[in-house]
């Protein structure tokens, strides 16, 4: 977002409030500067130099989940999300609780297979969310998976979470696609959509791969890209228009993949315990993704048990390490809420949810939507 936009935007604020309905950040802290119109005074006093940066000022900006409800609720159209990515971008410099933050997840954001290799060292050590990294990521996998009778091409933009954490996503999904008859091309030289450095407000870092990933999945020859992550989506849908000036058409894999699904004879999954299913923030803010994944759970036959009460995870990213005890609260809202429903299994789209609410649902299931089609669609 240019200078320009950042201005326009932070202008279009008439402070009405709607942001803080289902902002989960301040239904937690309850103070204006944990709501998005709070965060939108502060970037203002920032940009008109009637405030300094400071604690308070960055603590405001970088507390903010980045979920995306707010712009939803929002009647001027205000892209929230990226008024914060501009303001930490701006506080880069003067932030220096930080900075080894910064340093760390750039120079391994650059060197993902060795961040991998260190996590794998690392993990007996310290594991964040009690995950067991793989022994091999996906990107060291064959990269074309041809069916015996093509009926289409696609793209898959798998995102560091499938290549690096869940690699049996990704054979879950070409499982599902060359069962229907799609060739899948996993292109070599895929990058991290940049969402993390974003976050951290390293624009002209984010800025480098945006390019790199538009260069590469431009010009595949595909009728589809697809990803398993919807923050990746929102990144490379949303996000590199405004730092390249152009983006990319990903689509996301239950979308598509309840279309394709619509007339193929699934393997009926009833006899399974009830299953409760968790919408995913940039899931149905961001993309408005909210009937499919429900279609192809019910589908399948299973008994799809609604939670009747939305919320965030409480993951965000960094976001759980650096605001722990929010990030924890949240979590603890959720799983209470999933619990309610007697269901034992809960499904998701999200890996970033996956690995959250797995980490708080003790003695419980979480999958993500793409295993469960691929016993419909495989077994």
């Amino acid at each position: 977002m240019d200078a320009s936009t950042y201005t326009s935007e932070i202008s279009k604020c008439v402070r009405c409030g709607s942001c803080k309905a289902y902002c989960p950040t301040y239904n937690e802290g309850l103070t204006e500067a944990m709501s998005a119109r709070g965060r939108i005074s502060l970037l203002k006093g920032m940009s008109e130099k009637t405030m300094d940066p400071s604690l308070r000022l960055s603590e405001g900006i970088y507390s903010c989940i980045l979920c995306g409800s707010c712009e939803t609720l929002c009647p001027s159209n205000i892209d929230i999300t990226g008024l914060i990515y501009r303001g930490r971008g701006l506080l880069a410099k003067d932030d220096r609780r930080r900075r080894l933050l910064r340093n760390i997840v750039r120079f391994f954001v650059k060197r993902p297979m060795l961040g991998f290799r260190a996590a794998k060292i690392l993990q007996h050590v310290w594991s964040p969310f009690g995950v067991a990294i793989p022994p091999f990521s996906f990107k060291e996998r064959q990269q074309v998976y041809r069916p015996e009778k093509k009926i289409g091409r696609v793209a898959v933009f798998a995102g560091c979470s499938v290549n690096y954490l869940y690699p049996h996503l990704g054979v879950s999904m070409i499982n599902v696609l060359i069962q229907l008859g799609y060739e899948v091309v996993f292109p070599v030289g895929e990058a991290c959509c940049g969402e993390p450095l974003m976050g951290l407000g390293l624009e002209e870092d984010a800025v480098m791969l945006a390019r790199k990933n538009y260069e590469l999945f431009s010009k595949l020859n595909t009728e589809a890209v697809l990803s398993l992550c919807p923050t990746c989506i929102v990144s490379l849908n949303k996000y590199y228009p405004k730092l390249i000036g152009k983006g990319l058409d990903v689509q996301d894999v239950s979308v598509f993949l309840a279309e394709k699904l619509k007339s193929y004879p699934l393997k009926p999954l009833g006899n399974s315990l009830p299953v409760t299913y968790h919408d995913p923030c940039h899931h149905k803010y961001s993309l408005g993704i909210v009937n499919e994944p429900r279609e192809l759970i019910r589908s399948t036959g299973l008994e799809l048990r609604e939670a009747g009460e939305d919320g965030c995870c409480g993951f965000g990213g960094i976001f759980s390490l650096k605001y722990k005890d929010m990030s924890q609260e949240l979590l603890k809202k959720r799983v209470e809420v999933y619990n309610n429903t007697g269901a034992d299994t809960v499904i998701t789209s999200c890996p970033g949810c996956m690995l959250y609410l797995g980490s708080g649902m003790k003695g419980r299931n979480v999958f993500h939507i793409i295993e469960l089609i691929e016993q419909a669609v495989c077994s």
